[in-house]
């Protein structure tokens, strides 16, 4: 797992504010103890501090004190956050009177935190479904610009160090939307050959999965990977990108050479793109069980800011590898990589 301490040292270096909404959920306490005493990042809990403070006691965690602690009902700031809110929603017929309200709800004020430039990233999720963490991203930080969908990637560290960057691929989306068309697909590949770049620290080769190679196959589908990956080329003409792949040929150099010769990506994908999010899903999920990988995300990809969603399933060091994920999607995103 040396990615991961490359991830974990390099927000080492360059410290990120990241907001916990969840300031009173127990593994994310223990996970922001943990951050805190590695100096990971600069961790901001939203919640009541007195409870904090007696969750912190009952849990024996030693460095919550460290954390900038914000009671979402009452702080310096709310009163400008009311008015953030009510600036971005007022075409939708957002009034001062509901803004008050929702500005005390932890998901609304991280999203605002970032907006204004408090906060550089956010991680939720174990206490809260995904559409509640997402809907007020969508509506305060939005997506990045020339980006109109927001999708999932995951990090799969494989047994097998053969495929990919020394046994570690992205796989997406895995996550968020169900049947992207072909721009949308086209995009989510653009932000997963991104994310490799930002977070792996490799140079993405993007293989545009579909049940047919390079024409062994004429369908509606296919016809959509083939499109997606002329539309991904366009929005990204340096990206070493190639489909319609089978998995075989996207992994396997013998079969890469095979069904489609000439190929940059054929036998040496480290990034695999899926037709929609059933293909996705089940692949990530199957490789995880029956390939003994170790999967780490959904890494959000496509939003103007880190904004993370975790699963209510997580573990204490779950939270903590997405809160270094997340600190290294905000150095990239101020160095504009």
């Amino acid at each position: 797992m040396d990615i991961i301490q490359a991830i974990i040292n390099r927000a080492k270096a360059n410290k990120q504010r990241i907001v916990l909404p969840e300031g009173r959920e127990e593994r994310t306490l223990h996970a922001a103890d943990r951050l805190i005493a590695d100096k990971v990042a600069d961790v901001i809990l939203l919640g009541n501090p007195s409870e904090i403070q007696t969750l912190s006691e009952q849990y024996h965690l030693h460095h919550i004190e460290k954390a900038t602690i914000i009671d979402p009902v009452c702080h310096e700031k709310k009163a400008e956050y009311i008015q953030l809110l009510v600036d971005l929603r007022k075409a939708k017929g957002m009034t001062p009177e509901q803004a008050a309200k929702l500005v005390e709800d932890p998901l609304y004020l991280a999203c605002l935190m970032i907006k204004k430039g408090d906060a550089d990233g956010e991680i939720a999720g174990a206490s809260n479904t995904t559409g509640d963490v997402l809907r007020p991203a969508f509506q305060i930080i939005k997506t990045r610009p020339g980006i109109s969908v927001v999708s999932g990637a995951f990090l799969m560290f494989l047994q097998d160090r053969s495929y990919g960057e020394n046994g570690v691929m992205v796989f997406a989306d895995c996550a968020v939307l169900p049947n992207p068309n072909a721009k949308e697909l086209g995009e989510i590949a653009v932000a997963t050959a991104r994310t490799a770049r930002t977070i792996l620290g490799v140079e993405p080769r993007v293989a545009m999965l579909s049940f047919s190679t390079k024409g062994s196959a004429h369908d509606e589908m296919t016809e959509k990977v083939i499109e997606a990956t002329r539309i991904a080329g366009e929005m990204a003409p340096d990206l070493i990108i190639d489909g319609e792949l089978q998995v075989d040929a996207a992994l396997v150099p013998s079969i890469g050479k095979s069904k489609a010769p000439g190929s940059p990506v054929a036998g040496r994908a480290n990034v695999l793109v899926f037709p929609n999010l059933e293909c996705g899903n089940i692949a990530y999920k199957l490789v995880q069980r029956l390939g003994n990988a170790e999967a780490i995300g959904p890494i959000l990809q496509g939003m103007a800011a880190p904004v993370n969603d975790i699963s209510r399933g997580c573990s204490v060091d779950d939270i903590y590898k997405m809160v270094a994920i997340c600190a290294n999607q905000a150095i990239s995103k101020q160095t504009r990589i």
